[in-house]
């Protein structure tokens, strides 16, 4: 009787610890919240199942960082497997494995077609990790970690070499409202158009005009006062005063959903263009905004905001972030709904929006290297 019963026991021992050990399953549910929790900044849709009694896993991952990750994980946890994970990644030849924005302004979709909505905008020099080739569409993921797709169209493409060459060479970054690179100094006819943010390379100086080269080669001549040394313009220090002189700059213009340009914004467009005025890079989307920085919880007082604030309004009974506008002062902020305008937080004035009172806030200021905020100066796809 006695010995029915420990092998009874160990025989429960053992189903316990069977039910307690870890499966692939596991490991890459894990490893998804943990690297991946949100597809529009990866591309990860990878699963484990058994076939023959074995554990295949199988689908896809954008980059071999991703892939490493997944072979640590399983190795530590000491699952074996069959490993059948597309990267995808290496289906881009070393000449195409970058790219530079070459137009003012590129529209970037949620699918390679131009009828999908817009997801975002890409400006000249900004550059772009590939991804996927789609036709004459190519899946890209940018500075900001977002992922969408381009047409091949608006991309200047670049070996990991030249990536290397262009970080270190002498850049200038517009820093009017907008601007043209013209053929000669002091004349009219248009290379390009230009926009707040866009990086072009040095070639030559003429008084007060400077020789510049677009992504894709294309020279021409800039007034000096519209541009900075993107070297030194990008050691500057947090300055709300920047910020809201660029938000003021862009009042009354139009609302583009996926809109993230001095011509065209949304919302978080409009935080992410004043704050790259200032050489900061902000994430993509209000929701992804809503958790970065110094997070202030709703009920907090308007005079505990400061100037540059991002102010977070959406579904109160859910918590669901779908707007977002930056805090000025004396109760005011400003924001892109249907155009960018300024509006109040007091319920009593005039100026007082159907928005509601903020869902969050999140202070910038102090907070720049925290995840999800980086200055430009210290991103390694630009320096």
């Amino acid at each position: 009787m006695r010995i029915k019963s420990i092998i009874l026991a160990v025989l429960l021992a053992v189903t316990s610890f069977a039910a307690l050990a870890v499966t692939p399953v596991d490991v890459l549910s894990d490893l998804k919240q943990r690297i991946a929790p949100d597809k529009r900044t990866a591309v990860w849709d990878v699963s484990a199942a058994q076939q023959g009694g074995k554990w295949v896993l199988s689908g896809t991952v954008g980059t071999q960082a991703q892939k490493k990750a997944i072979v640590a994980a399983m190795l530590k946890s000491g699952c074996k497997y069959t490993d059948k994970i597309t990267v995808l990644e290496d289906g881009i030849p070393a000449s195409r494995k970058w790219a530079l924005v070459k137009l003012s302004i590129a529209t970037l979709r949620t699918e390679p077609k131009h009828s999908a909505e817009i997801a975002t905008q890409g400006i000249m020099g900004a550059p772009v990790k590939v991804l996927q080739k789609c036709d004459d569409w190519y899946r890209v993921q940018m500075a900001d970690d977002y992922i969408a797709y381009v047409p091949e169209s608006s991309l200047a493409f670049k070996t990991e070499s030249q990536m290397k060459a262009w970080r270190k060479a002498k850049r200038y970054i517009v820093t009017a409202y907008d601007s043209r690179l013209v053929t000669e100094a002091h004349g009219d006819e248009t290379v390009s158009d230009l926009v707040m943010g866009n990086i072009l390379e040095f070639k030559a100086e003429q008084g007060n005009w400077l020789k510049l080269a677009t992504p894709d080669g294309r020279t021409g001549w800039v007034d000096a006062a519209d541009v900075a040394e993107l070297s030194q313009w990008s050691q500057q220090g947090f300055s709300a005063a920047q910020i809201e002189k660029t938000a003021r700059r862009m009042m009354g213009s139009s609302y583009l959903w996926g809109g993230t340009s001095t011509k065209v914004t949304d919302c978080s467009g409009l935080s992410k263009v004043c704050y790259l005025s200032n050489g900061i890079i902000l994430q993509r989307d209000a929701s992804q905004q809503a958790l970065t920085g110094k997070i202030m919880k709703k009920g907090t007082d308007w005079r505990q905001y400061e100037t540059g604030d991002l102010l977070f309004f959406g579904n109160e009974k859910t918590g669901r972030v779908t707007h977002v506008g930056i805090y000025l002062r004396d109760g005011k902020y400003i924001h892109c709904s249907g155009q960018v305008k300024i509006n109040s937080l007091i319920p009593t004035a005039s100026d007082y929006p159907y928005l509601y009172s903020p869902l969050s806030a999140s202070r910038i200021k102090g907070m720049v290297g925290t995840k999800g905020i980086v200055a430009l100066k210290n991103h390694p796809w630009y320096f």
